[in-house]
């Protein structure tokens, strides 16, 4: 049986108790929200915080909200909240597929939507119990020197994994955070670095309180599309997000396709708005369109042997995913799992 290591649970009612907390007991300390990725992980004792600090008690934190016609999200609204919110789904459906996807009902139920943004990347030689990572000699994310990966890697390439990522990057999202230096608010496409160890450029001090998606453009459509070996519970081989914008006339006026589950943080397709705009879905010159941004995401996209799955099956899979995903963003449908 794997057990939690030892640690006492802080519980504050405020979001300036739990910053002055974490500042009180450092790296000793660590946030928890639904805990659903958190608690596996401390009982393969790859984190072992003495304190944690529970945000289920800040009231404040939670909840979708209209905001000057754009959203308010908290970052302790649960995924299942966020999939099923009204609001969420007329505004942003990209991000309540995204959400809806995330596991399965009962994990939703638990974790948030600031978990899933703030989700630790993942490898297949890093997720594992202790005693399976000590008869490999550990691996750079985490007690080792060696990359299983990538041989004599020198940087981890442990896969962003966060389904919610790339949903929330399609639509512009800010984040905002609170600290021992004040608040911050940070575009999410800012946050990212290429470190499978620390993906993210804000220090750990800081808590995540909102996610803040701007109105959308008039005709504005979105979709996610996840491919994982089974219609539950999985992490994404490989995930994609799309928003396609339509003029009046019903033609692309702008759009974005983002991808999540190839590297150690979220990754935009070039040219994907370049090369849409201006077709009609429905027309052969957006199937033409569509055809060319599979083709340049199928170039740009290089999935690493660092999460289950055939790399070179997940890499034939980009393009595929990526026609599913921008043709049911143009018709304003769903993608589901593939």
């Amino acid at each position: 049986m794997l057990r939690l290591p030892a640690h006492e649970v802080l519980q504050p009612r405020t979001v300036a108790e739990a910053v002055a907390l974490l500042a009180e007991h450092g790296e000793k300390a660590m946030l928890i929200a639904g805990g659903t990725d958190l608690l596996p992980n401390m009982k393969h004792r790859l984190f072992e915080p003495d304190y944690l600090v529970a945000l289920a008690g800040i009231e404040e934190l939670r909840g979708v909200r209209d905001a000057e016609g754009g959203l308010e999200i908290g970052a302790m609204t649960t995924l299942t909240e966020v999939a099923e919110s009204p609001l969420v789904r007329e505004r942003a459906p990209a991000l309540a597929q995204a959400a809806g996807l995330v596991s399965g009902p009962q994990l939703r139920n638990m974790g948030t939507l600031g978990g899933n943004v703030m989700l630790d990347t993942r490898c297949q030689w890093y997720n594992q119990t202790y005693f399976w990572r000590s008869a490999l000699g550990y691996c750079l994310k985490k007690d080792g020197s060696k990359c299983h990966v990538v041989e004599g890697g020198q940087k981890c390439v442990a896969a962003a994994s966060n389904d919610t990522a790339p949903a929330l990057m399609t639509l512009g999202a800010a984040l905002q955070f609170a600290g021992p230096r004040g608040p911050q608010e940070l575009a999410i496409d800012a946050i990212w670095r290429p470190d499978g160890i620390w993906n993210k450029k804000f220090g750990r001090d800081q808590i995540l309180t909102a996610i803040r998606l701007p109105a959308a453009a008039a005709g504005h459509r979105g979709a996610y599309g996840k491919l994982r070996d089974r219609g539950s519970i999985d992490f994404p081989l490989l995930g994609m997000a799309a928003r396609v914008d339509r003029d009046p006339a019903g033609a692309v006026a702008d759009a974005d396709l983002c991808v999540v589950a190839l590297q150690a943080r979220p990754t935009r397709v070039r040219k994907a708005a370049e090369l849409l705009r201006g077709a009609e879905p429905g027309s052969p010159g957006f199937d033409e369109a569509v055809e060319a941004v599979a083709q340049a995401a199928h170039q740009q996209c290089r999935p690493l042997d660092s999460i289950p799955g055939d790399a070179e099956y997940r890499h034939l899979m980009v393009p595929v995913l990526a026609r599913r995903t921008l043709r049911a963003a143009a018709e304003g449908a769903t993608v589901g799992v593939l």
